[in-house]
């Protein structure tokens, strides 16, 4: 009857979910610590599906965020700036590399720092390589914090006025060589590569096709759901 056949569903449904449950919790389990939610995350491990989910888990608190960027990244954790309810930095870090990619020293958030670290490692540098035979040795940016408006709005908030973004601009190569993205974005498919793996990580990616105010650089923020 229809009814047993909905009572035996869900009871293997329930059979399912307890034996994944089991998986994941077991301290023998085989799942690979990449694929596993509860697993803290790990800069240098393998992208999965539940990436995302561990990073959400790792920014939530500073503390956690810190810990999670330090093997990856070199920073001084500082206190908090508070200009105002709509100026701050919280979770401050003084930032000098991500990866193995140096920066000229940025204050910005521990979750800026972290998702620009993913970003070099899974995006920037894999793509580098097959581009130019060649790893990034810096990173050039443009600051992450900045109170002010939104370029051409008077009361909207930039996300920079809370450190919750960076801009980069280019990179320095192994050799020596710079790449800039105002001189080189006719190479679109290599540098819409960076743009889209950038969104992987971020939550809104603006650059040269968004406007005319971003011709020279990648706008990189941590929320929102825009890619362009």
């Amino acid at each position: 009857m229809r009814w047993l056949r909905r009572i035996a569903a869900l009871g293997l449904l329930v059979l399912a979910g307890f034996g994944g449950w089991t998986l994941v919790v077991h301290p023998q389990t085989p799942l690979p610590r990449w694929w596993n939610p509860i697993e803290p995350l790990v800069l240098t491990d393998p992208v999965t599906p539940v990436t995302s989910w561990k990073i959400g888990r790792a920014v939530r608190d500073g503390a956690t965020c810190r810990a999670t960027l330090r093997p990856g990244a070199a920073f001084e954790a500082l206190s908090d700036i508070e200009v105002s309810d709509v100026c701050h930095i919280r979770d401050r870090v003084r930032l000098t590399r991500v990866g193995d990619a140096e920066l000229r020293p940025v204050e910005t958030t521990c979750e800026t720092a972290l998702r620009l670290a993913m970003w070099e490692r899974h995006t920037l540098q894999p793509l580098v390589e097959a581009e130019f035979g060649e790893r990034v040795t810096t990173i050039r940016h443009q600051s992450s914090y900045n109170c002010r408006t939104i370029r051409g709005s008077s009361t909207r908030m930039s996300t920079h006025a809370t450190a919750d973004a960076i801009d980069v601009a280019g990179f320095t190569l192994e050799d020596g060589r710079q790449i800039e993205l105002i001189e080189d974005w006719e190479d679109t498919s290599f540098w819409q590569g960076l743009r889209n793996g950038g969104c992987r990580w971020f939550g809104t990616v603006l650059g040269p096709d968004y406007n005319a105010l971003h011709a020279d650089h990648f706008h990189m923020q941590n929320r929102g759901g825009f890619c362009r």
